[in-house]
């Protein structure tokens, strides 16, 4: 008897390995991979404006760090006691237009220099419903509770979400020959858009992606939205706002997607640095005994095993942890 749905991830033909540079941009769910790679030593970099849903605003944000286009101060504008960008998350948000602007270059400028080594950029799309301001005709990627008034809502074609994201790939391969890319669709649901209209987006999102992947080499799609949606299927696995996906449902997919995309390299090195991670969490009844000790020395010496290996590995927490600094 059956209880989930059969669904075995095809094994991708390019693989992740622990040297490789990994840049993760999109939705919500992307960061929830991004920080699982992040806790366990890979070298990543995760959404340099902060969270972002709709193929066009992701196309914006990436076009200036392939670009290295300078950020104008005059982009800012005051709503609601604060400084905001509209192509920026609230994370940047302020009440000092100065160091608002000075976190939003330094970030930029960090992104531009990790995309030229970056060997995996993953792009996770949440929505096909895109907003611009009314007056102005600029597209947002953020509306940072402004009046509903300001903006014009608008659900983007197949074409469209094909010809933006193409276009960005066509630049970034010139600027970066050696990158390859994987998409994913996010299975968190746009409740708020309606369940119909989301499905429509999601619809969108899916078809425009794997037209990408037939006309590109070196990109790829990962199942992440069907692995919650077909596979998973239960709102055991969502969290109460039965919308975003569980813990256990998250360690699902990134199960899946370590089995189809890390070298076997990898995989080894994985397990070897989740179980330094997991140590750091033990609490010792008695910190002075030998016991405790030898556990702390050993994994001192599992780190700087796997630094031998991986010198580019930082192990700086972990090690002034189990040296007892």
């Amino acid at each position: 008897m059956e209880l989930i749905l059969p669904f075995k991830v095809t094994f991708f033909s390019k693989k992740i390995s622990y040297t490789d540079k990994i840049l993760f941009i999109g939705s919500c769910f992307s960061e929830e991979i991004a920080a699982k790679m992040s806790d366990l030593k890979f070298d990543i970099l995760q959404n340099p404006n902060g969270i972002l849903y709709d193929p066009i605003s992701i196309s914006s944000a990436l076009n200036p760090y392939i670009t290295n286009e300078p950020f104008d101060i005059n982009d800012l504008f005051f709503q609601n006691d604060l400084w905001h960008s509209w192509h920026h998350h609230s994370i940047f948000s302020g009440l000092d237009k100065e160091k608002v602007f000075r976190k939003i270059v330094n970030t930029r400028q960090e992104a531009h220099q990790f995309l030229k080594k970056t060997t995996w950029l993953i792009i996770s799309l949440g929505t096909s419903f895109n907003y611009s301001l009314k007056q102005e005709g600029i597209q947002v990627s953020n509306c940072h509770k402004a009046p509903a008034d300001y903006f014009e809502k608008k659900l983007i074609t197949t074409e469209e979400t094909i010809a933006a994201l193409s276009a960005t790939i066509n630049s970034l391969r010139e600027f970066n020959p050696d990158v390859k890319i994987i998409f994913t669709v996010s299975p968190v649901r746009h409740v708020k858009d309606g369940l119909v209209e989301n499905n429509r987006s999601k619809a969108r999102l899916i078809e425009a992606v794997h037209s990408i992947t037939e006309k590109f080499e070196d990109i790829f799609y990962f199942p992440a939205y069907e692995l919650i949606i077909d596979v998973l299927r239960d709102y055991r696995f969502y969290k109460t706002d039965l919308v975003h996906p569980s813990d256990a449902a998250v360690d699902f997919v990134f199960e899946n997607f370590c089995n189809a995309l890390l070298d076997e390299p990898g995989k080894k090195m994985l397990e070897e640095i989740s179980k330094v991670v997991k140590a750091m969490s033990h609490k010792p009844f008695q910190k002075e005994s030998a016991a405790h000790k030898n556990f702390m020395n050993t994994h001192l010496e599992k780190i700087n095993k796997i630094s031998e290996n991986f010198p580019g590995i930082d192990f700086t927490k972990e090690k002034k942890y189990f040296a007892g600094k």
